[in-house]
């Protein structure tokens, strides 16, 4: 791949995006560094808002001839590290969404895809960082304890039936533990081989 910026004009995106002229591309960049090394986790503003504005003021410019989707989810990825957040992956499945609130917040409106990135950092802080600092029998929601043996949907149906030993939390969550997990999949084999 060549990551140099591109040299040409971009003809406008569907949905109306228009990326600036070629000419207007380095200095473009260089106000796009100038935002991104001005976020802190306490300027006052909602963080996640303001990585959604940053991360499609990127796209936005679309500095590079190819990649620049890959190239602008892995600096938002790299700012969310800076900032001590866990990375953000953006599922195949969730294309079609994603691409549709770059485009609400080209418009203006970065809220949709404000949420999809503080949902992203959620689901990797239950999915990779809770389960690395919890004690096993430390209380998480059940995301944090999902695998690629049993799912949340799973584990929260067993829950629900019984078959899980969970707590019902105040906020609406189920909350378990690694033990209690190990006990029901060793009791779900047991159940799957008589």
């Amino acid at each position: 791949m060549d990551y140099r910026f591109r040299e040409h004009d971009i003809a406008p995106f569907p949905g109306g995006m228009s990326p600036p002229s070629h000419p207007l591309v380095p200095a473009r960049m260089r106000d796009w560094l100038d935002d991104v090394q001005a976020v802190t986790t306490d300027d006052g503003r909602h963080l996640m808002e303001r990585l959604a504005r940053i991360h499609a003021a990127f796209e936005r410019v679309h500095p590079f001839l190819d990649g620049n989707g890959r190239t602008g989810r892995l600096l938002l990825n790299l700012v969310l590290c800076r900032l001590g957040y866990p990375p953000v992956v953006v599922a195949r499945r969730d294309r079609d969404r994603y691409l549709k609130a770059l485009r609400q917040a080209d418009a203006g409106s970065p809220g949709m895809l404000g949420e999809m990135i503080a949902r992203g950092v959620l689901d990797n802080l239950y999915r990779f960082v809770v389960p690395a600092v919890a004690e096993p029998a430390s209380l998480v929601p059940l995301a944090a304890l999902a695998s690629d043996e049993v799912s949340t949907v799973a584990l929260r149906t067993a829950a629900i039936r019984g078959r899980l030993k969970a707590v019902h939390s105040e906020d609406g969550q189920w909350r378990s533990n690694r033990l209690w997990v190990d006990e029901y999949l060793a009791s779900r084999h047991q159940r799957l081989g008589s």
